[in-house]
């Protein structure tokens, strides 16, 4: 659909390139593409190949890009930060989950490094913006819970790229399984907000940190583990099927995919 809106509409697209905001949200193309070649692994290891490779190369592009545009940009304000900063370098830390099957093992730790890194310097200056500055606009407060899905990621693929749940795989994902708990005094201020597109970003972080958990269980076998994996689950579950009817009826009222 959107490669349609890049023939048809190649203007706008320019436009919201320029926009800091919307900027991130175009490596999610480039990272649809690792997940599903994450998600065909196992039935379809040559698909899951080419998927993989075309997505690195893909998300890299998008990170030189992106990160560019920061540097040079004139006018950027701390206030126009915000959790989707996360996806463009981020991103890179899904690169392993995959890679380390088809490529070099040093191709992954690169990825790994980058994503890492930026991560540790974003979350700074996010939480720099979040504390001393004005309030994300409502429709981003949803993307609060993006801040789950960096280290629950870099936890997975740190297990991936070393076999083993070590003192740093802890570390990662005990921040984000805390970062978790933090959301949910928050829920009550989210749940007043209105509907927006942006609630998808519920999902992916809910999904990774599941995903975690699950690894948790399976390398250390203690049970509690796989009780929180299930309660995740559930939830997790529950939360995308009220999104898909929550977008589908805003679709059908025109409060969604309508102009800014």
């Amino acid at each position: 659909v959107y490669l349609t809106k890049n023939f048809k509409h190649f203007h706008e697209v320019q436009k919201e390139f320029q926009n800091t905001t919307k900027l991130s949200f175009f490596p999610t193309i480039s990272i649809s593409l690792l997940l599903l070649s994450i998600a065909t692994m196992t039935m379809h290891p040559f698909i899951s190949m080419i998927l993989w490779t075309i997505g690195t190369i893909m998300h890299f592009i998008f990170s030189i890009m992106v990160i560019s545009i920061w540097l040079k940009h004139p006018s950027l304000e701390i206030n126009a930060i915000s959790p989707a900063w996360f996806i463009p370098v981020a991103g890179n830390i899904l690169v392993p989950i995959a890679g380390i099957t088809y490529a070099s093992s040093e191709i992954s730790w690169f990825f790994f490094s980058v994503g890492f890194v930026f991560w540790i310097a974003l979350f700074t200056i996010l939480l720099y913006r979040l504390i001393f500055h004005n309030p994300m606009p409502e429709k981003l407060l949803p993307t609060l819970f993006i801040l789950i899905a960096p280290p629950a990621v870099g936890f997975i693929s740190y297990v991936k790229l070393t076999g083993a749940v070590d003192s740093m795989a802890r570390m990662l994902y005990y921040f984000a399984f805390f970062i978790f708990i933090l959301m949910m005094p928050q829920l009550r201020m989210l749940a007043r907000i209105k509907y927006y597109l942006s609630w998808w970003a519920y999902t992916f972080p809910m999904a990774a940190l599941t995903i975690a958990t699950i690894l948790m269980y399976h390398y250390l076998h203690i049970e509690v583990f796989q009780y929180v994996a299930l309660i995740l689950l559930i939830l997790l579950t529950g939360i995308v099927i009220l999104l898909t009817f929550m977008t589908v009826t805003a679709m059908k009222n025109k409060r969604i995919c309508i102009e800014d």
